[in-house]
């Protein structure tokens, strides 16, 4: 089967199935998972499906409503940054995108039970993680010019321990992130309210 036969499949499959994961794909098409890699990077660009963790999700006309690298966080409004973009799928194929794991959270406690699946990128890797499976570091030294309290994201803990080594800060996981940065903005903002 040629490339483009492929590609066609996986629109097909995905329009149906709405989900799929990557081994799928690979199983269904009688191809390396290397090679649906390469054949969903195409498929990606034009938008018609998201990656997720460990696999793909259908865009459909959400696509058309989906934030761009050139729109806006749907939390603070500031233009949402490839690098630090934090996904949120929800339910009818509705995608938002947040300019960091900062507005990405605080989002994911707004909408509660209405997130299917969240997604960000390791902050040294660039590759897409699945956020409860994520370690955060919040107050490292390291300022890249975003959303305060600052949080980075890590696929793996022992990256997180080895920057906080380097930058300062502290590692938390997905359920102590969840709690503590609402508890360090509340800090934050009663402590400029005493100035």
């Amino acid at each position: 089967m040629l490339r483009i036969e492929r590609q066609e499949k996986i629109k097909e499959w995905i329009a149906q199935k709405k989900n799929m994961t990557i081994k799928e794909l690979s199983k269904h098409l009688g191809v390396s998972e290397m090679t649906v890699h390469r054949d969903l990077k195409p498929l990606i660009e034009e938008g018609t499906i998201i990656k997720t963790f460990g696999g793909i999700t259908y865009r459909g006309d959400a696509a058309l409503d989906a934030p761009s690298p050139k729109e806006e966080c749907v939390y603070c409004r500031k233009k949402v940054n490839e690098s630090f973009a934090f996904r949120l799928i929800l339910s009818e194929h509705r995608i938002e995108a947040a300019c960091c794991a900062h507005c990405g959270l605080l989002r994911y406690q707004q909408l509660g039970r209405d997130v299917l699946q969240a997604i960000c990128y390791d902050f040294l890797r660039k590759t897409t993680i699945s956020v409860p499976l994520t370690w955060f570091v919040m107050d490292a030294s390291l300022d890249l010019g975003c959303c305060q309290p600052q949080v980075l994201t890590f696929e793996y803990k022992k990256h997180a321990e080895q920057f906080v080594k380097g930058f300062g800060g502290k590692v938390f996981s997905f359920e102590e992130i969840l709690i503590e940065l609402p508890k360090k903005m509340h800090l934050k903002k009663a402590h400029h309210c005493q100035e």
